[in-house]
């Protein structure tokens, strides 16, 4: 595993589309933390979330790059090279 890798180089800082898990809200469903997506700003929610939607959007979209979407976080995650990053 890499230390760096160049999705992180190809996106820049984006706002998440909601204020919360975009498929959550539809289904009246709960999560647990939420990630945005760097690419598109779709707002999933964590792994630990029982839904998983930010991981089930990069199985379908590709879109390799989440960021944290959790007061004082600044962390990114690259599903592609499985790097974690944190900018502070």
């Amino acid at each position: 595993m890499s230390n760096d890798c160049q999705h992180f180089h190809e996106v820049g800082p984006r706002e998440g589309n909601t204020d919360g898990c975009e498929e959550c809200l539809q289904l009246g469903d709960s999560w647990v933390h939420l990630r945005v997506c760097l690419v598109c700003g779709h707002v999933g929610c964590c792994d630990q979330s029982k839904n998983k939607h930010a991981t089930r959007h990069f199985h379908a979209t590709g879109h390799p790059v989440i960021r944290s979407d959790e007061p004082g976080e600044t962390w990114g995650w690259c599903y592609v090279d499985k790097v974690f990053k944190d900018p502070a």
